[in-house]
């Protein structure tokens, strides 16, 4: 793991240097990268584009960090999607089925995709590919032609899809895990260690909900009365997520908040700052990235989406935190 490591960190490095040639980054190829996507967003929840390097400030352990490499716009993706086939998803079956081609046709030639569901485990419906056509299929025929039952054990599900990536190979892709379910799933893990391997795996987590607000907020209200020890134990995805840089998009109609989902896990700022000198290995650090003074006036009541930290890899010249 660590020589691929080591080999994506140079290919980062080199990559730095040559995509900013003209800004004169003083680093060299042996230098190991933070890497950090952003999503800036309106006060009014629209997405922000056509922000410059200097627009932004990266703080690690709360100090400032010079941003080595920069980039905007869409980058190939090597995704999961992690379909929740639980009991409360069974209305939302023949929606799904409807909403397979828009899906598709957010994704782009060059991405690698891989299909994932879950109730109370988690199983592969259909390996990394690039054949989006064949993504289509699988989910069409092997998909929803599953039962739809079970639990929704939704943390245990995240932290095996993250698990499948750290396994891959790293492409130069964004990484990214976008969980399609009513998120009312059971308590199985800690959060902090299932934000840790979305972390080490270099993973936005993104989930789409599906539920109207009427629905929720009578379920919600039932189920606070008739279950008070079950509705302890519910957890969602939401601030995982969040601790990821990823987004939450609650939709009544799964087509168009498929497109929103993906538009908003593809269309982010690429961020690179050189690791700190004694960041102990296995250790981990806070990040924050905030607008500039100047960005900010610009752009009042703004918030940026991005991880909240990273874990350093073990020590060996040119190893990728991750």
């Amino acid at each position: 793991m660590l020589s691929e490591g080591k080999r994506w960190a140079s290919c980062l490095a080199l990559l730095a240097v040559t995509a900013c040639a003209q800004e004169t980054p003083a680093f060299h190829a042996s230098v190991s990268l933070v890497h950090v996507d952003a999503e800036v967003v309106s006060a009014g929840g629209r997405i922000i584009s056509g922000l410059h390097r200097n627009d932004f400030r990266v703080f690690d352990e709360g100090a400032l960090q010079p941003v080595l490499h920069f980039s905007e716009g869409e980058e190939a993706l090597d995704l999961i999607l992690l379909f929740d086939v639980s009991g409360s998803m069974r209305s939302w079956v023949q929606e799904l089925g409807e909403a397979a081609r828009e899906g598709v046709r957010a994704l782009r030639e060059g991405d690698r995709v891989s299909i994932m569901a879950f109730n109370r485990r988690s199983f592969v419906i259909a390996p990394f590919t690039t054949d989006l056509l064949a993504v289509e299929r699988s989910i069409h025929d092997q998909l929803l032609s599953r039962q739809f039952g079970g639990q929704t054990f939704i943390q245990t599900a995240v932290s095996d899809a993250a698990g499948r990536l750290l396994r891959e190979p790293h492409s130069g892709r964004r990484r990214a895990i976008l969980v399609i379910t009513d998120n009312y799933g059971q308590r199985t893990r800690r959060e902090g260690t299932v934000v840790r391997e979305l972390w080490e795996a270099d993973a936005v987590l993104s989930v789409l909900i599906l539920r109207t607000v009427e629905l929720s907020q009578k379920a919600q209200k039932v189920f606070n009365v008739t279950h008070p020890l079950i509705y302890e134990l519910q957890v969602g995805v939401e601030k995982m997520a969040e601790q990821t840089g990823g987004d939450a998009i609650h939709a009544r109609d799964v087509g168009p908040g498929f497109q929103e989902s993906m538009r908003r896990i593809r269309s982010r700022y690429t961020l690179y700052y050189a690791l700190p000198g004694g960041a102990k290995p296995g250790s981990r650090r806070a990040v924050r990235v905030a607008l500039s003074p100047e960005a900010d006036g610009r752009n009042p009541g703004a918030r940026i989406l991005a991880r909240a930290g990273y874990i350093v890899p073990a020590r060996e010249t040119g190893a990728a935190p991750r």
